[in-house]
Parts: C-alpha cells; sequence; structure tokens
C-alpha cells in the first residue's frame, strides 16, 4: 500500500518534469520500479568494507590527503581544517602566540573516511595544535531600554571582545609497534 503511494508520487513528478510525453520517454511499470535505498546501499557496501579496529581506521584516515576534525573549543563544537582562522569568545590566560592543545575531539576525516569518537577519541590518536594569533572585538552592539508612558529610554553600546585562533596541523598519531 505505501510503495504504491511513492511510486504513484514518484510518477506525478516525473510527468511534470518530462511534459505530455513523459509515458514515451519513463516508464512507471511495477517491475521497473528499484528501491532507491537498496540500490545506494549495495553500492556503498561494494565500495569499501569496514575496518577492524581502531589502529586500522587511524591507518586508512593516515593515507588520505587532507584531514578534518571536529573539536570543542569553549564548550563549542568547530569543524577544522588546517590552516583555518577560527574566532571563539575571549580567551583572558593566553597571550598573542601562545600555542593551545585542542584535546576534546569528537570526530576525525578526510574524504573518504571518518572516525567517530563516544564521545571523544581518545587523547593521544589525535594530536591538533592551535596558535593565537590577536584578540580583537566585533562590531558596535545597541541595546535600548524603554517604558513607555514613563519617558525612560535608555541605550547601553558595547563590543563584545573575541580571541582568533589558527589551526595547525592535525596530526593522526602512529600506532605504537610491539
Amino acid at each position: 500500500m505505501g510503495e504504491g503511494r511513492g511510486r504513484r508520487r514518484v510518477c506525478l513528478l516525473l510527468r511534470s518534469i518530462a511534459g505530455p510525453s513523459w509515458k514515451a520517454s519513463i516508464n512507471c511499470a511495477r517491475s521497473t520500479t528499484r528501491n532507491f535505498a537498496t540500490e545506494v546501499a549495495s553500492k556503498s557496501s561494494t565500495a569499501a568494507s569496514n575496518p577492524s579496529s581502531t589502529s586500522a581506521a587511524l591507518d586508512l584516515i593516515r593515507s588520505q590527503p587532507s584531514h578534518y576534525v571536529i573539536a570543542s573549543v569553549v564548550g563549542r563544537k568547530y569543524l577544522l581544517t588546517p590552516r583555518d582562522v577560527l574566532t571563539v569568545p575571549r580567551l583572558n590566560d593566553v597571550k598573542v602566540g601562545d600555542t593551545l592543545a585542542l584535546t576534546d575531539i569528537h570526530e576525525l576525516g578526510s574524504r573518504e573516511f571518518t572516525l567517530r569518537g563516544d564521545p571523544l577519541i581518545p587523547k593521544g590518536k589525535v594530536s591538533v595544535k592551535a596558535t593565537v594569533v590577536e584578540h580583537t572585538k566585533g562590531p558596535m552592539e545597541f541595546i535600548v531600554k524603554k517604558k513607555r508612558r514613563k519617558g525612560y529610554k535608555k541605550t547601553i553600546q558595547h563590543k563584545q571582545t573575541y580571541t582568533r585562533l589558527r589551526i595547525g596541523e592535525i596530526d593522526v598519531a602512529p600506532e605504537p609497534s610491539s
């Protein structure tokens, strides 16, 4: 019952796209309809198999040319790649030029492979360095407080402070040989 409705919607959509000669160009018969999810799953299962261990997954990721990480910085998650400039709320205890080690890494990946932590990847597996580039301020923000019919109006102005970080190389640590 559900399959018929879905096929009918697809045929109506194809009719609207193809125009009046839709029957000649598109066959919506029951025998030629394929399940898209099954087709995608069969292609993906033949393309690559899952690695058996974390070290095997790290080896696969290490073999790729470019990497990314999803890391927590000041309580928020960011998708980071090497040479990115990241703007975070002000870090008071660092100076320009200091190097920070990002330890809360949730995900490591490349173009073809991804390794997700549960919730974090262990600290020795991946190292990401970030250098403090500058301490800056955002645009002027105006906060207006007003009470009607009382003659009270107050304007507060302030600039939010930020710290800019330059992300360094993402090093996938080699597995120690025993």
